[in-house]
């Protein structure tokens, strides 16, 4: 019989596309679903983003290229870093990476071993925990509650670091919950991480551009005091809607770069070359279509929040970043994945139960509003239906 090395056995999933199959499977068979589940944008690639892929092509960018990505690549990364955050970062520190998951598994398995712990957000991003486990070190979640907004605490998360802490983990703004954390937490945690000098960050910032209501986005890049042991986690998927090309970038500490280097020359050898070309258009082309799709993630937000606080036994906080919702469903007596599934099964509406997040999402469904408005109302309103049908088991 067959048997891998310990630690495959802990490696988990994420149950977003486990729910994606079903969907699909269910749509396949001729049932109407509509998906609130999956977290990509309902977009297509802007036009000149694919025109510069098609033209990498046809211009012979067939082959290897650097492990680390083509320089032009690194250079724009770089350029739209200072733009953003107005931090200066060295093309030399970025690395390009086959899609943002590509990052988390590479700091978690430099930073993971047994007799380790390493603190990620709950409820979280569930690839965070599953690498953590992968590894051997210990998971420690970082709490992020309703009543802060789905914020951490600076100091809820600095009560839970000890010299053993290896890495801590950040999302803002934050999948599944859409929480933003509010740059005088950041800073509370950054100035008592002076105790832990060799305890490093992963900021996953993915969603940055994906803000509301005139919310500050904080990159953990805008304090210097950690720079030289943060690595950030960005890419193309979510702001430009590329989620199929899977594309990322990471910015790492001079420490921590040549192992990521090597990383990549013996797990992936790079990525793609057509796409790294691609890459360059999204950053340096318009952005009209990113303030367009913007502007209907808002509309829809909005919908969203109004139409599930109408819902029986529900309520729903404002999510002010990314593009889901995190309605509280407490009330209704239902546990999260029991109704998530009987959603899927009896009204063709895929949502992802929150334990599907970590152990503080029970009581939560996480709500993708990353689909058309009138798709949105019409899951709503199947939702509202089977709540006034079905009593919780």
């Amino acid at each position: 019989m067959l048997k891998t090395i310990s630690g495959f056995d802990r490696i988990g999933e994420e149950n977003a596309f486990a729910v994606l199959a079903r969907a699909t499977e269910l749509a396949n068979s001729g049932i109407d679903v509509i998906n609130l589940g999956i977290g990509q944008p309902d977009f297509p690639t802007p036009d000149h983003i694919v025109e510069a892929a098609v033209k990498a092509l046809k211009d012979g960018h067939h082959g290897y290229t650097p492990a680390t990505g083509i320089l032009p690549l690194r250079e724009a990364v770089a350029k739209r870093t200072l733009d953003t955050t107005g931090v200066e970062v060295s093309p030399d520190n970025i690395c390009i990476m086959p899609g943002g998951k590509v990052t988390m598994f590479a700091a978690i398995l430099m930073m993971g071993e047994p007799g380790v712990e390493i603190m990620y957000p709950d409820p979280g991003f569930p690839i965070y925990r599953s690498m953590i486990e992968f590894t051997g070190a210990t998971p420690i979640p970082i709490p992020v509650r309703e009543e802060n907004g789905f914020a951490f605490s600076g100091d809820e998360a600095l009560s839970l670091v000890t010299d053993k802490t290896s890495l801590i983990i950040l999302n803002s703004p934050a999948n599944p919950t859409g929480g933003v954390t509010p740059r005088s937490e950041v800073a509370t945690l950054v100035h008592g991480l002076e105790k832990f000098p060799n305890t490093a960050i992963l900021s996953d910032e993915i969603y940055d551009v994906m803000t509301y209501d005139e919310e500050e986005h904080v990159s953990l890049l805008q304090f210097p005091e950690i720079r030289d042991r943060l690595i950030v986690l960005n890419g193309w998927s979510k702001t430009w809607a590329m989620t199929g090309w899977r594309m990322g970038w990471s910015i790492w500490p001079e420490a921590l770069f040549d192992n990521v280097r090597k990383l990549a020359v013996n797990a992936w050898s790079c990525v793609n070359a057509p796409s790294q070309f691609a890459g360059i258009a999204a950053i340096e082309g318009p952005q009209d279509a990113v303030a367009i799709m913007m502007k209907a993630f808002d509309e829809r937000r909005q919908l969203v929040v109004k139409r599930a606080n109408e819902l029986p036994g529900v309520t729903c906080a404002t999510p002010k970043g990314a593009f889901y919702a995190f309605p509280n469903i407490s009330q209704t007596g239902w546990q999260a994945k029991q109704l998530a599934s009987a959603l899927l099964e009896t009204k063709g509406i895929a949502v992802i139960g929150g334990p599907d997040f970590g152990i503080l999402g029970e009581g939560y469904m996480r709500l993708s509003y990353a689909n058309s408005a009138e798709n949105i109302s019409i899951a709503l309103d199947k939702i509202a239906e089977f709540l006034n049908e079905n009593q919780a088991p």
